[in-house]
């Protein structure tokens, strides 16, 4: 008996040991995070996190080998809290964590100056909705993005202002971001370039609370369209107060505005209001469905804004790893300018600057308290995962 124990404990000090050396022999392989975690906008930069967490356990179920060895990635989330200083030090957290690759951040004012730091340690960054096209216009050989810019997104909803929406006298508010002021700019030349014209521009900054002043402007100018260059946060308020001042004109975004949250801050007073969203609609994503249901099952919440971008970013970094057979960002960064990845979004491939070729862009308008897509502009329709 005493040397079938001996016997026993021997064999199974040995799988231990055996199974303790291939577990030492994965190779973990960080993926930085950020976005706000916390703050008006930290139900957004959660669901991405979200997205980013859902395309890790996929890529890890898989059980990858990249470079002969078994890795392991594993996400490192940041809170930049939607603020350009604090995303330019969560940025240099991130490069100090030894992350190979960075989805993130969410708005052009923060992934403008984290980037700088990505470009300089040489790991590429794929932005899941930062549409500002300055970002990418930067010449950084690091940054991507993974939805379709403002440039194009503001001269869809310019146009989609005067042809469909028949409006005569056009009222622009912006949030004085990069983001705002960038696709507003965009908006007025697509409004033009349909031959409509904006009676006057009007501004806020993104703390604003109290919109009555501007709105009562708006008022005075007989507007039968105001287009806001912001996000839900504040265009849900905007919303209750022009139909709180009468203003009958209808309220048109284009990026931020489709989310639960508007809907939740917005209630009776969002209906109406119209916007122009990056990507199809998730019912016509290729893997829209099965994300969907995938993201409320892991979850137990509606997906947000974002989250299918955030999982697309993520997977085309790996799949830039697994094409060029190696985790090291100097290594990778060739295939990831020439990946060509099925997403669940569509196909995911970037042009010289590290855009996204072939973007798609989704009118919506609520209707009976939800976001009813209207109209789809660009994009592969057909693609397929």
């Amino acid at each position: 008996m005493t040397r079938f124990l001996r016997t026993f404990s021997a064999v199974t000090l040995a799988v231990l040991g055996i199974a303790s050396a291939a577990h030492a022999a994965d190779q973990e392989v960080r993926i930085g995070f950020a976005g706000p975690l916390t703050g008006p906008s930290g139900r957004i930069g959660k669901d991405l996190e979200n997205g980013a967490r859902l395309a890790i356990d996929d890529a890890n179920r898989a059980r990858p080998v990249i470079g002969g060895r078994a890795v392991t990635f594993t996400l490192v989330p940041e809170d930049d809290q939607s603020d350009p200083r604090t995303a330019v030090t969560v940025a240099q957290r991130l490069v100090d964590a030894g992350v190979v690759g960075v989805v993130g951040h969410w708005n052009t004012g923060t992934s403008i100056p984290a980037s700088r730091i990505y470009r300089d340690a040489g790991i590429p960054e794929i932005a899941p909705a930062s549409t500002g096209h300055q970002y990418t216009r930067q010449g950084y050989a690091t940054a991507f993005r993974a939805m379709g810019h403002d440039d194009v997104g503001g001269s869809h909803t310019g146009r989609y202002a005067v042809q469909a929406l028949k409006a005569g006298r056009i009222v622009v508010i912006d949030d004085r971001t990069s983001f705002g002021a960038g696709l507003a700019d965009q908006f007025i030349k697509g409004v033009q370039a349909a031959g409509g014209h904006v009676l006057g521009r009007k501004y806020v900054n993104d703390k604003t609370t109290d919109f009555s002043a501007v709105l009562t402007s708006v008022k005075g100018k007989k507007a039968d369209l105001v287009f806001f260059g912001g996000l839900d946060a504040q265009a849900a308020p905007i919303a209750r107060r022009m139909k709180q001042l009468g203003i009958q004109a209808t309220l048109l975004g284009a990026g931020g505005f489709v989310s639960q949250t508007f809907l939740k801050l917005a209630g009776a007073d969002g209906e109406g209001v119209t916007a122009l969203e990056p990507g199809l609609p998730i019912a016509r994503m290729p893997g829209g469905k099965a994300f969907e249901s995938a993201y409320r099952a892991r979850f137990h919440t509606p997906i947000e804004l974002h989250a299918p971008f955030a999982y697309d970013a993520t997977r085309t970094l790996i799949a830039a790893m697994q094409a060029a057979n190696s985790t090291e960002p100097a290594k990778y960064l060739p295939a990831l300018k020439k990946v060509n990845y099925a997403g669940v979004t569509g196909r995911i491939a970037f042009d010289r600057e590290g855009n996204l070729l072939d973007p798609a862009f989704t009118l919506y308008q609520v209707r009976n308290g939800a976001w009813v897509p209207v109209s789809t502009v660009g994009g592969a329709r057909t693609a397929a995962r």
